[in-house]
């Protein structure tokens, strides 16, 4: 009977497929996105009990609202232009910035966004965090995190399924859900491979030039990225990742495409 278990993983692998938006990439998504959403909901809330959210009326919080609101609608209006409403299904915005000196941002499937007050020296304008946090909201729209969580699973349940392997582990299930959706990172964007990070630039240039910001700003974003490590060694958001000139390189390759959005919203 053993002999047989990889065909079966081989099997649920295949018809576990899904299709990225924009990209056209298959990917591997074995979790239901709403019992994504459903647990990405409780370590949301109890992220938010656990750490200072920087008040609503403050300047620099009402830019993140008005930048993640903006996004937001725009990925519904492609999301429905393109037929693919469903896949955005149960999402309930919410944009919350955070008062910690770390080079942070995330968004969790359910669109529940975090940016952390210790980016914004380095986005400096509303365009240049409109690069993070359409970055940021691109891979739960990719449903990276669901991959994540797939292969991690895959790799460490053996020949369990998901649903046996998320209730007889559930501190692996936690930990693999913490990694997959960037949180217990120094960047959010850690969290992702390679693949994933160039798929969420592309996707997140999109959105935020369907949103009115032009998406050529992500060129200097990543070049300040770049230069926060200067001297100091590689930084821990440059080490898991092609370097910034390559993205920066690839990030240019896109941009007609992008720019093509941001003119038809203008």
């Amino acid at each position: 009977m053993k002999k047989y278990i990889p065909l079966v993983l081989i099997a649920l692998i295949v018809f576990s497929c899904a299709t990225v938006p924009i990209s056209g990439r298959k990917q591997i998504s074995l979790l239901p996105e709403s019992q994504m959403m459903s647990m990405s909901l409780t370590q949301y809330q109890s992220f938010l009990k656990e750490n200072k959210v920087v008040a609503d009326n403050m300047e620099q919080t009402k830019m993140v609202k008005r930048v993640g609101q903006r996004i937001a609608h725009a990925v519904e209006k492609y999301m429905k232009a393109e037929n693919m409403s469903s896949r955005i299904k149960g999402y309930n915005w919410e944009f919350n910035l955070v008062d910690e000196n770390t080079v942070n941002a995330w968004c969790m499937p359910g669109g529940k966004v975090v940016v952390y007050t210790g980016i914004l020296p380095i986005t400096k304008t509303e365009e240049g965090l409109a690069v993070v946090m359409g970055h940021e909201i691109a891979h739960a729209i990719a449903r990276h995190g669901n991959e994540r969580m797939s292969q991690g699973i895959v790799a460490q349940a053996g020949t369990m399924s998901a649903a046996a392997f998320m209730k007889e582990k559930p501190e692996a299930t936690q930990a693999l859900l913490l990694g997959a959706i960037g949180i217990g990172t120094n960047v959010g964007m850690l969290a992702f491979g390679r693949n994933q990070e160039s798929e969420a630039d592309k996707l997140g240039m999109v959105f935020m030039a369907m949103a009115g910001y032009q998406p050529a700003e992500a060129i200097p974003f990543w070049g300040r990225m770049k230069a926060v490590g200067g001297g100091g060694g590689t930084p821990e958001f440059l080490r898991t990742h092609p370097s910034e000139d390559i993205r920066i390189d690839r990030i240019k390759e896109w941009l007609p495409t992008a720019e093509s959005y941001y003119e038809r919203a203008n």
